[in-house]
């Protein structure tokens, strides 16, 4: 018996980093790259190591470019922790699991450490193959709350549900994570949001490598301490995020670009970014397109005018070692 399940990365169309602070958010999974786990019965249960794990290098130069591509930890501690949590969900749940074991094998070609949501969707390919070995079937919102906790409680890594939620769900996701919901239920509010996908493009480069642990264990820290600058963000990105829908489900692209545009600049406000990371902003920016992070940093994303705005885009980010590229909606 062979299980194969793929997830895919993720980029914040609007809102963030507001996911993991009551806030607001749209996201949208892309097939463009994916994560693919492999279960197979076996006698014993193993975790076969994957290229990001090796631990032989043919030069130093090959080790640095092995760690700004990959971190410095490879997919068996993500996974070791994956298994760990579904096996207490279901011991929790009394839910019972057949004495069977399985050979776990992985592979991933999503960018790392870029903001495209990698490890979380090699989490998501996991839980989902767990689910058909053993027959079990976690409700979707459980299912995203668990694939978090895989990483906040079970590694220590600061993470929001924004990019689980998107990776459970697929497509084009409209998020709420008001406190009222989480109070009630344990979960916000996620809908599919019926809408023609905007003209969106992605750009990306591997010199940037960060986890975004880095980037949102700083954020927490002024948040939970009532920096009353980060709160009055918060608000923001949240407010604009319902604007993005209006402005997507009635196709006003110019409004959405601005929207998205004010994302970013919010951001540049609160937190301090990287010149590489600026960079990458204003580029997009000078040939006309909005520009703003998929996530944590490493990436941006925005929308483009016509064909030949995004070959501007090609021009000006080839030379600077930077992939653009068109998203293709799961």
């Amino acid at each position: 018996m062979t299980i194969l399940k793929r997830s895919f990365p993720r980029a914040a169309l609007i809102g963030n980093p507001s996911d993991g602070y009551f806030g607001r958010t749209i996201a949208f999974t892309f097939d463009n790259f994916c994560a693919e786990v492999e279960l197979s019965e076996s006698e014993r249960l193993v975790i076969e190591p994957a290229e990001r794990d090796g631990w032989e290098f043919d030069s130093l130069a090959h080790l640095n470019a092995d760690i700004s591509q990959n971190g410095y930890y490879g997919g068996i501690r993500l996974f070791k922790a994956a298994l760990r949590r579904f096996y207490k969900y279901c011991t929790e749940h009394s839910i019972h699991l057949a004495a069977r074991n399985f050979t776990l094998r992985y592979r991933s070609d999503i960018p790392g450490l870029v903001g495209m949501a990698g490890s979380s969707a090699l989490i998501t390919a996991c839980m989902r193959g767990l689910e058909e070995f053993y027959d079990v079937s976690i409700p979707p919102p459980l299912l995203a709350n668990l694939i978090r906790a895989v990483e906040t409680e079970e590694l220590g890594i600061g993470a929001g549900l924004q990019d689980r939620v998107a990776q459970v769900y697929q497509g084009l996701v409209y998020m709420d994570f008001a406190k009222r919901y989480f109070d009630m239920r344990g979960y916000g509010r996620y809908e599919h949001i019926e809408a023609a996908f905007p003209p969106v493009y992605i750009a990306y480069r591997t010199d940037l490598a960060e986890g975004s642990e880095v980037f949102h264990n700083t954020l927490r820290e002024r948040y939970d301490s009532g920096d009353e600058e980060v709160h009055a963000a918060m608000h923001f990105w949240a407010d604009i995020t319902d604007k993005a829908r209006v402005a997507l489900e009635s196709g006003d692209y110019a409004e959405l670009s601005r929207l998205m545009n004010a994302n970013f600049d919010q951001r540049a406000k609160i937190c301090r970014l990287s010149e590489g990371n600026l960079l990458m902003v204003e580029a997009a920016r000078s040939v006309g397109a909005s520009a703003k992070f998929t996530g944590s940093g490493g990436a941006i994303i925005g929308l483009y005018d016509g064909e030949a705005m995004f070959g501007r885009l090609v021009e000006k980010f080839t030379p600077m070692d930077i992939r653009v590229f068109k998203p293709c909606l799961v």
